[in-house]
């Protein structure tokens, strides 16, 4: 940052004159861009505006108001300052009309009353203003390779944020057009206290160019967008008015994460990132202390104090070709999701948690039962989104603090329903009877003892013959052991059928007319799939 005239005035060159301020006390802090060395009273119409000009007076007119009109000049071009060496032109101090025109054009007037050489004071000056620039330039070189990084790695909107925090050292923060918080840094602030009523106190800030300083707020706003179509404002809390290195900053943030927009055409929206951040957060407990999540989310337009909180859990049926058609597939469910939400009234953090599910936590609105909250929003997302899916419900929650809870039993009865869906609108753990069971049993090594036991002789066959006998077997159970379904289901003619069935006894030791025997082996069998969904 360029030197001020109070900076200037402590230098050793400086201070050898004994100099005197007479005018401008008030404007000290003005930045000096240059000094200049000028006798001649006509020098105003040759500056540029931020010199501080040195002059003995002996070139300037006689009378005061010829004077009084040159530093009015000055100051009407921008001059940073004006410093007088008494005792050539000006003896023991400088005219009253003089200091009285600097005084009222706010122009810092400064006496020198020894002799200085000149020359030691602008090489002192410009040799700071050059180092001065030169870090200035290092400082803007090291922003370049971060953000140029960040821009080639794909980097999402909290890398971006993150590093913006760690360089300044200040919180800052992402919105929307709408005033909503995308994403957020606080720098060890108290995240509460800023982002409180955030909608309300940023629609009052407009600094009126696409990156400005509004001194009420302390805020260095940068407007966030590409080809014409800005869709986000990047704020920096600063404490004091923002350095040239704060501005280029924000400014190569701001580009950066314009950038990201242009290139993520295909991937989940801003919005959805922002959501499944904090919806992973809470999952994680990465905020220490659950209000923060709730400021988060307040300030994204989703209330989650003091309301009953309803976990979700999203997952496609259909199998995809590549990954990235999946993942298509998968924000695609997100958006939808959370328009859906939108039309039914329900404010909603939505965001996909992977590459296989979308996570979504509502606050549910005062009287409104967690059933007709479900079935509006299942109804209303079937009608918009025409691919297969499942949506699981987990416990409705009074706390943040529970929510993991509930989120964990949405995924266990997302992982057991999105195996053999039969249609419903939507699922809950009590709906999932015995595959619920076993699938909340999975880990139990009394369970995979007994599964192993009931059909390690059949896996090892088909493992060792490239077999098809476990299909066979399940297909059979599935059925309700009827035969003549079974082998229409399997594609296969009745005698061959059955034929595979008394292979399947042999193997297994076991009568497949007899009901007990059939239900162990059902049950080993949806055990089974419980392990080998969990091991993928």
């Amino acid at each position: 940052m360029l030197p001020t005239v109070a900076d200037i005035l402590a230098l050793d060159a400086v201070r050898a004159g004994d100099p005197h301020v007479v005018a401008g006390a008030d404007r000290l802090d003005t930045r000096v861009r240059w000094v200049h060395v000028a006798e001649v009273p006509g020098i105003a119409q040759l500056l540029r505006g931020g010199e501080l000009v040195l002059t003995t007076g002996i070139a300037l007119p006689d009378a005061p108001e010829s004077v009084a009109d040159y530093v009015g000049d000055l100051a009407a071009v921008g001059a940073s300052g004006l410093i007088v060496e008494l005792g050539r032109k000006f003896i023991g101090e400088l005219p009253p009309l003089v200091v009285k025109a600097a005084e009222q054009h706010g122009l810092p007037l400064i006496a020198l009353s020894r002799e200085t050489p000149f020359v030691q004071i602008t090489e002192s000056v410009h040799a700071r203003i050059i180092d001065i620039q030169l870090e200035e330039l290092r400082a803007s070189e090291q922003l370049h390779e971060v953000f140029t990084e960040l821009s080639v790695e794909g980097a999402s909107p909290a890398d971006v944020l993150s590093q913006v925090a760690r360089l300044a050292g200040r919180p800052v923060l992402l919105e929307n057009l709408a005033h909503q918080v995308l994403a957020f840094e606080s720098a060890g602030r108290d995240t509460g206290s800023l982002l409180a009523s955030w909608e309300t106190r940023s629609r009052a800030v407009a600094p009126g160019r696409r990156t400005g300083y509004d001194a009420a707020t302390g805020w260095l706003v940068a407007t966030v967008g590409a080809r014409g179509q800005d869709w986000g404002r990047l704020i920096l809390f600063c404490d004091q008015r923002p350095t040239p290195r704060d501005i280029v900053l924000v400014e190569r943030a701001a580009t950066t994460l314009a950038l990201g927009r242009l290139l993520e055409r295909h991937q989940e929206s801003l919005e959805r990132q922002a959501h499944g951040t904090i919806i992973t957060g809470i999952l994680s407990h990465a905020y220490s202390d659950p209000d923060e999540a709730a400021a988060r989310a307040r300030a994204m337009g989703v209330p989650l104090a003091g309301r009953k909180l309803l976990s979700l859990i999203l997952r496609l049926t259909e199998p995809v070709e590549t990954a990235l058609d999946g993942q298509a597939r998968l924000s695609e469910l997100a958006e939808s999701t959370a328009a859906a939400c939108r039309e039914t009234r329900l404010p909603a953090l939505v965001g996909a948690l992977d590459q296989n599910r979308v996570a979504a936590l509502l606050p549910l609105p005062p009287r409104t039962a967690a059933e007709s909250a479900l079935t509006s929003l299942a109804d209303r997302l079937r009608m918009s989104y025409p691919r297969a899916f499942v949506l699981a419900a987990g416990s409705v929650v009074e706390s943040i603090k529970d929510v993991r809870r509930s989120f964990l039993e949405a995924e266990q009865v997302a992982d057991v329903a999105v195996r053999q869906p039969d249609g419903r609108a939507f699922y809950r753990l009590p709906d999932l009877r015995l595959r619920g069971l076993l699938h909340l049993l999975r880990d139990d090594a009394r369970l995979q003892t007994f599964a192993e036991r009931e059909l390690a002789p059949l896996l090892s066959h088909d493992a060792q013959r490239g077999g098809d006998l476990t299909k066979i077997l399940r297909v059979y159970l599935d059925s309700g052991r009827n035969k003549a379904v079974a082998a229409q289901k399997a594609h296969l003619s009745r005698p061959a059928f059955y034929d595979r069935l008394r292979r399947l006894e042999r193997i297994l030791d076991t009568d497949l007319d007899d009901i007990e025997s059939c239900l162990s082996l059902h049950v080993a069998l949806l055990a089974l799939e419980s392990f080998r969904r969990e091991a993928r």
